[in-house]
């Protein structure tokens, strides 16, 4: 019952963003108390009858076909992430069990930890599944200034961007940021919404972070696999960075993440301060300023 209430928390949260006027339907006389589309509503557009709609979201349908999936999806608008998150959460909800969180999840193997040192003066670091910071290079330590004042159970990616006072001015613009961020927890989230690490981090942000609750009950789905950065850094000042988000295999759900910027650029000649060391080290490198 308490899986097959996360998929109706699901269908409940996304139909609430989809308005009448989105599915071509009229919004009818008098004020709507439902925000978005009725339950009925859905129904009808996924053809599936009301009672059984209203028992998906309720958790006491807890097996709904690929068939019905679909045509839920369709009239949602679920694409890529999140219409795989309404199948992971249906799947769960008929009894599969989750994969259980591992201590092994948080240790990083030594090839890794080459693998770190080996892309030096590129930033890079390593994050569990749920965004805790696990290591790092120091042109990686010195992108997230403040993260590492912080004891290591607390280095989280997402807990620095709502709570750290430099990880809410860091990235421009900011609000885009967290967005991302928080639909990127709901997707790794995966078959696993109970896991005792995603749901102490959840409580504590939706206890302390009014803007992260608002995002988190939107119910927002997308993993983040790359794209470009801007940068409001303390020391580099506005800089953009490419990144690239690589999952390691047999780690529990790791990440690799490199930024780089394009070669002879001003972005690259400040992200190469965040390591001047290794910058040096290049073959034909210019002077880099120390930091």
């Amino acid at each position: 019952m308490a899986h097959g209430t996360e998929l109706g928390r699901y269908l409940r949260a996304r139909r609430a963003l989809i308005t009448p006027g989105d599915v071509g339907l009229p919004a009818g006389a008098g004020i709507r108390r439902t925000p978005g589309l009725r339950r009925e509503e859905l129904a009808t557009l996924a053809g599936v009858s009301v009672d059984y709609y209203t028992r998906l979201e309720r958790g006491r349908e807890t097996n709904p076909s690929a068939a019905v999936l679909d045509a839920l999806a369709r009239a949602l608008r679920l694409h890529g992430d999140a219409h795989e998150r309404l199948y992971d959460l249906a799947e769960l909800a008929s009894g599969r069990p989750a994969e259980p969180d591992s201590a092994d999840e948080a240790t990083v193997r030594p090839s890794v930890l080459r693998v770190l040192e080996a892309v030096r003066p590129l930033p890079a670091y390593v994050v569990s599944r749920y965004g805790d910071m696990l290591a790092a290079n120091p042109a990686g330590r010195r992108l997230l200034p403040g993260l590492w004042d912080w004891p290591p159970e607390q280095r989280n990616m997402t807990r620095y961007l709502f709570l750290h006072p430099t990880g809410r001015t860091l990235y421009r613009p900011w609000e885009e940021t967290v967005a991302k961020s928080v639909a990127h927890l709901r997707a790794v989230g995966g078959l696993d919404p109970d896991s005792p690490r995603l749901t102490a981090l959840v409580g504590e942000l939706l206890l302390k972070s009014p803007e992260f609750a608002k995002l988190w009950n939107r119910y927002d789905v997308k993993e983040r696999v790359g794209g470009s950065k801007p940068f409001a850094h303390p020391k580099l000042g506005d800089v953009t960075l490419t990144y690239e988000v690589m999952r390691l295999s047999r780690t529990g759900g790791q990440r690799l993440v490199v930024y780089s910027a394009p070669e002879g650029s001003p972005d690259e000649t400040a992200m190469l301060r965040l390591d001047p060391d290794a910058a040096r080290q290049i073959p034909g490198s210019r002077q880099i300023p120390g930091g």
